[in-house]
């Protein structure tokens, strides 16, 4: 369930080194500028929003940042994290979309929408990339938080805009396009080919 269904190759990583959305530092202003359901892509992102009192409809951890472990103060805001009913553990390995990864964020996704459980999804290697896949899966107008090494925290609004600009990253990855919009349920004639 882990088979890579996408890969990052190396000419397309600067152009994810630009943020997708205006950059906080402060949690509670990235909060009141946020809508609902909120997906927070990356530990730290997590932890400043848990701590910030705030319970994502999807959190997705590795239990790493920038390569290294997390800070205990991170790893502890994760662990004691309550107000996640499922949580679930998936194998997504570096610089690829997994279908574990990808089908696990659609359910998690349907839930939040469907009937406001927030999920908690592990995942045993890298979650990086997830970002671009929970544009996509995402209803409209809701919020994606990823961070932005060494300058704070992302917001991105799902819109028309935001999942043209996912989707043309997407489409250019190596690997299985239409197996990638299959598993997150889009319908990939009106992405970019």
């Amino acid at each position: 369930m882990s088979d890579p269904v996408v890969r990052l190759q190396e000419s397309l990583r600067a152009e994810l080194k630009e943020p997708l959305g205006p950059v906080y530092t402060d949690p509670a202003a990235l909060l009141a500028d946020a809508s609902a359901p909120l997906i927070a892509v990356g530990d730290v992102v997590t932890a400043h929003l848990l701590e910030a009192g705030h319970t994502p409809a999807v959190a997705l951890v590795d239990e790493r940042t920038e390569r290294a472990a997390v800070d205990d103060w991170v790893a502890d805001a994760v662990a004691g994290a309550e107000g996640f009913e499922q949580e679930l553990t998936v194998t997504n390995p570096a610089a690829v979309l997994s279908e574990s990864l990808l089908l696990a964020l659609r359910v998690a996704i349907a839930g939040a929408d469907a009937d406001g459980a927030n999920t908690l999804l592990t995942v045993d290697g890298e979650e990086d990339l997830a970002t671009l896949p929970v544009i996509l899966a995402a209803p409209a107008g809701a919020t994606a938080v990823y961070g932005q090494p060494g300058e704070g925290m992302v917001r991105v609004t799902v819109d028309g805009a935001t999942r043209e600009l996912a989707g043309d990253l997407l489409a250019r990855m190596e690997g299985d396009s239409a197996r990638l919009w299959q598993l997150l349920g889009v319908d990939g004639r009106e992405l970019p080919k």
